[in-house]
């Protein structure tokens, strides 16, 4: 007997993540902070070893009435000029001559669980990077949808072949694709793809269309800790979108902000057609509507004007910890590469991830890493360093330590 739908998944989450954040967490109470490297948070803290919350952004939220706090929002959609800006927020000075609509997401997690759910007819396949967010997978599963994954590297770059075979097979079986590309600050290897990389990706796309409609799914979490200036200006590629190319970026307040509580975000619909743009924002507001109704008020004001009024304050605050992000990861990126430590290509962001030959040495090194009071996460043949939350004086020196473990585990097969 069962009281849930059968066609679903009841195995119990392993949230890897936070399980061995549990687990850094008992270390250092029992042996003190300076004993233990905990690399496993996600978000973006301070060389105080204590969670960045902006003053350039809770100082104005907290200014905020408590009437405005406590009120629904505009419209399940978004409030308007919410919607407005997170478009001109996300585009920047690229001009896209594309139909378009913004959709309030409760978080970024919402755009993408909203366009998987969708986007694709149960027992179609999404595809993923092989290395990636775990919760791509899971969210599939839970709307019954199969996964199947391309390889992200081809040596130091972005694998085209093998996303192209990837994506050739499913178009050839379901005629429809929904394809994730997470860029650019990918999580968790840090790679941002090339402008050239990105009109081989359009151009491919363009024809494959030919067999069936392409969505793709632009995960842009982490874009506004992008170390190059010019983060946005692979959007301008999109332009060159056939009219059976659709592209939906999921774009995350809770990142830029560093207000990962107030679960705020967007999916942006771009599209030739306007048409084909305003249907799929009509199934998307239904769906908004059935899941959480609307996106909380003071969220979408606060982040109207931090990135109007206060953009300047908002900026130069912002920037600092950027700064901050590159000599944590020059640091362990050049002592990786002085140790010969082989990490993915690195290029920005919050993640430095050490390549792994196969899961099971992942899993050795991982619990020997671990005895040694050095936490990390797992991920698919890689071990994930979060530079986002370890402070530089922890950075230090652990490429090193990382490297004579590993060295160990090797040596004790």
């Amino acid at each position: 007997m069962a009281f849930v739908k059968k066609q679903v998944d009841v195995t119990p989450i392993e949230d890897t993540v936070f399980a061995i954040v549990k687990l850094a967490k008992q270390a250092i109470m029992e042996k003190g902070e300076d004993a233990v490297v905990n690399a496993t948070i996600g978000s973006l803290y301070g060389e105080d070893g204590r969670i960045v919350a902006y003053d350039s952004v809770f100082g104005p939220y907290d200014r905020i009435k408590k009437e405005v706090k406590a009120a629904y929002a505009a419209s399940f959609t978004g409030n308007e000029s919410y919607r407005k800006q997170v478009y001109e927020w996300v585009c920047g000075d690229n001009k896209l001559h594309l139909a378009h609509s913004v959709i309030a997401t409760a978080g970024g997690s919402g755009a993408v669980s909203i366009a998987i759910n969708e986007m694709l007819d149960e027992g179609q396949t999404l595809v993923i990077p092989k290395i990636a967010w775990g919760s791509y997978a899971l969210m599939a599963s839970m709307h019954n949808v199969a996964v199947t994954s391309y390889e992200l590297f081809d040596g130091d770059r972005f694998h085209l072949r093998d996303f192209e075979r990837v994506c050739r097979e499913v178009m050839e079986k379901q005629h429809k694709l929904l394809v994730v590309i997470n860029d650019p600050c990918h999580n968790p290897t840090g790679y941002s793809m090339s402008m050239a990389e990105w009109k081989q990706v359009i151009g491919f796309l363009n024809e494959l269309s030919a067999l069936g409609d392409v969505v793709i799914l632009n995960d842009v979490a982490y874009i506004d800790y992008a170390y190059q200036k010019d983060a946005r200006a692979y959007l301008s590629v999109l332009n060159e979108m056939n009219a059976h190319v659709m592209c939906i970026v999921a774009f995350s307040c809770s990142k830029t902000l560093t207000s990962y509580g107030l679960r705020c975000g967007a999916a942006l619909l771009l599209a030739k057609d306007a048409a084909q743009v305003r249907e799929v924002e009509i199934v998307f507001e239904k769906m908004a509507r059935s899941l959480w109704s609307n996106i909380p008020n003071a969220a979408m004001e606060n982040f109207t004007y931090v990135t109007t009024i206060g953009k300047d304050a908002f900026l130069q605050e912002k920037q600092e910890y950027v700064e901050l992000l590159r000599k944590r990861s020059a640091c362990f990126i050049e002592e990786a590469e002085a140790c010969a430590l082989p990490c993915y290509p690195y290029k920005e962001g919050f993640f430095v991830t050490v390549k792994m030959p196969d899961n099971q040495t992942r899993d050795r090194f991982h619990e020997a890493l671990m005895k040694q009071d050095i936490y990390t996460v797992k991920v698919n043949t890689g071990i994930r360093v979060a530079i986002c939350s370890l402070p530089l004086k922890k950075c230090e020196g652990l490429a090193k330590r990382m490297k004579e473990i590993y060295v160990q585990v090797e040596a004790e097969r």
